[in-house]
Protein backbone atom coordinates (compact mmCIF):
# COMPACT_ATOMS: atom_id res chain seq x y z
CA UNK A 1 0.00 0.00 0.00
CA UNK A 2 1.40 3.35 -1.09
CA UNK A 3 -0.02 6.71 -0.19
CA UNK A 4 0.52 9.96 -2.05
CA UNK A 5 -0.09 13.26 -0.28
CA UNK A 6 -0.36 16.33 -2.47
CA UNK A 7 -0.21 19.96 -1.42
CA UNK A 8 0.24 23.42 -2.84
CA UNK A 9 -2.83 24.06 -4.95
CA UNK A 10 -4.89 27.20 -4.71
CA UNK A 11 -6.29 30.29 -6.38
CA UNK A 12 -3.90 32.68 -8.08
CA UNK A 13 -4.05 35.47 -10.62
CA UNK A 14 -2.67 35.15 -14.15
CA UNK A 15 1.11 35.52 -14.20
CA UNK A 16 1.57 34.30 -10.65
CA UNK A 17 3.27 31.13 -9.45
CA UNK A 18 2.45 28.02 -7.46
CA UNK A 19 4.48 25.07 -6.28
CA UNK A 20 2.90 21.64 -5.94
CA UNK A 21 4.37 18.87 -3.81
CA UNK A 22 3.61 15.17 -3.67
CA UNK A 23 5.12 12.89 -1.04
CA UNK A 24 4.97 9.10 -1.38
CA UNK A 25 5.04 6.75 1.57
CA UNK A 26 4.38 3.09 2.26
CA UNK A 27 5.65 -0.18 0.86
CA UNK A 28 8.11 1.23 -1.66
CA UNK A 29 11.34 -0.49 -2.65
CA UNK A 30 12.24 2.00 -5.35
CA UNK A 31 10.53 4.67 -7.40
CA UNK A 32 10.81 4.75 -11.15
CA UNK A 33 9.03 7.68 -12.74
CA UNK A 34 7.08 10.45 -11.03
CA UNK A 35 4.74 12.83 -12.74
CA UNK A 36 1.94 15.34 -12.69
CA UNK A 37 -1.26 15.15 -14.69
CA UNK A 38 -4.20 17.51 -14.82
CA UNK A 39 -7.84 17.34 -15.70
CA UNK A 40 -9.98 20.35 -16.51
CA UNK A 41 -13.80 20.19 -16.47
CA UNK A 42 -15.08 18.39 -19.55
CA UNK A 43 -11.62 17.37 -20.67
CA UNK A 44 -9.52 14.22 -20.45
CA UNK A 45 -6.67 13.86 -18.00
CA UNK A 46 -3.41 14.92 -19.61
CA UNK A 47 0.27 14.67 -18.76
CA UNK A 48 1.75 17.93 -17.48
CA UNK A 49 5.29 16.78 -16.72
CA UNK A 50 7.22 13.70 -15.67
CA UNK A 51 10.67 12.87 -14.36
CA UNK A 52 12.39 9.50 -14.60
CA UNK A 53 14.61 7.83 -12.05
CA UNK A 54 17.54 9.19 -14.05
CA UNK A 55 16.13 12.72 -13.86
CA UNK A 56 15.08 12.80 -17.49
CA UNK A 57 12.15 15.20 -17.76
CA UNK A 58 9.25 15.44 -20.16
CA UNK A 59 6.76 18.30 -20.50
CA UNK A 60 3.54 18.98 -22.28
CA UNK A 61 4.04 21.55 -25.03
CA UNK A 62 1.69 23.95 -23.26
CA UNK A 63 3.87 24.00 -20.11
CA UNK A 64 7.38 24.04 -21.55
CA UNK A 65 9.36 27.02 -20.33
CA UNK A 66 6.86 27.82 -17.57
CA UNK A 67 6.73 24.67 -15.43
CA UNK A 68 9.61 22.79 -13.85
CA UNK A 69 9.38 19.29 -12.39
CA UNK A 70 11.90 18.00 -9.88
CA UNK A 71 12.24 15.17 -7.40
CA UNK A 72 13.88 14.55 -4.05
CA UNK A 73 14.66 10.84 -3.88
CA UNK A 74 15.59 10.97 -0.20
CA UNK A 75 12.10 12.22 0.58
CA UNK A 76 10.23 10.28 -2.14
CA UNK A 77 8.80 13.62 -3.17
CA UNK A 78 8.09 15.22 -6.51
CA UNK A 79 7.57 18.94 -7.06
CA UNK A 80 6.01 21.02 -9.79
CA UNK A 81 7.02 24.68 -9.93
CA UNK A 82 4.47 26.52 -12.02
CA UNK A 83 5.33 30.04 -13.18
CA UNK A 84 3.51 32.50 -15.43
CA UNK A 85 0.24 30.72 -14.81
CA UNK A 86 -2.58 31.19 -17.29
CA UNK A 87 -6.34 30.72 -16.93
CA UNK A 88 -6.07 27.66 -19.18
CA UNK A 89 -3.88 26.01 -16.53
CA UNK A 90 -6.94 25.78 -14.29
CA UNK A 91 -7.55 22.12 -13.48
CA UNK A 92 -7.29 19.46 -10.83
CA UNK A 93 -3.67 18.35 -10.70
CA UNK A 94 -2.86 14.72 -9.88
CA UNK A 95 0.43 13.22 -8.82
CA UNK A 96 1.41 9.83 -10.25
CA UNK A 97 4.20 7.56 -9.04
CA UNK A 98 5.38 4.34 -10.70
CA UNK A 99 7.34 2.16 -8.30
CA UNK A 100 8.52 -1.26 -7.25
CA UNK A 101 6.92 -2.43 -4.03
CA UNK A 102 8.66 -4.27 -1.23
CA UNK A 103 7.37 -7.55 -2.68
CA UNK A 104 9.01 -6.86 -6.01
CA UNK A 105 5.77 -5.87 -7.70
CA UNK A 106 5.57 -3.06 -10.23
CA UNK A 107 2.71 -0.69 -9.43
CA UNK A 108 1.37 2.80 -9.98
CA UNK A 109 -0.37 5.11 -7.53
CA UNK A 110 -2.32 8.34 -7.90
CA UNK A 111 -2.76 11.22 -5.53
CA UNK A 112 -6.15 12.55 -4.51
CA UNK A 113 -5.80 15.65 -6.65
CA UNK A 114 -5.31 19.31 -5.81
CA UNK A 115 -7.23 22.18 -7.38
CA UNK A 116 -5.35 24.92 -9.21
CA UNK A 117 -7.42 27.90 -10.28
CA UNK A 118 -5.99 30.79 -12.25
CA UNK A 119 -8.36 33.70 -12.44
CA UNK A 120 -8.38 37.47 -12.18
Amino acid sequence: QVQLVESGGGLVQPGESLRLSCAASGSIFSINSMGWYRQAPGKERELVASVSSGNRTKYADSTKGRFTISRDNAKNTVYLQMNSLKPEDTAVYYCNVNYIGNRGNWASSWGQGTQVTVSS
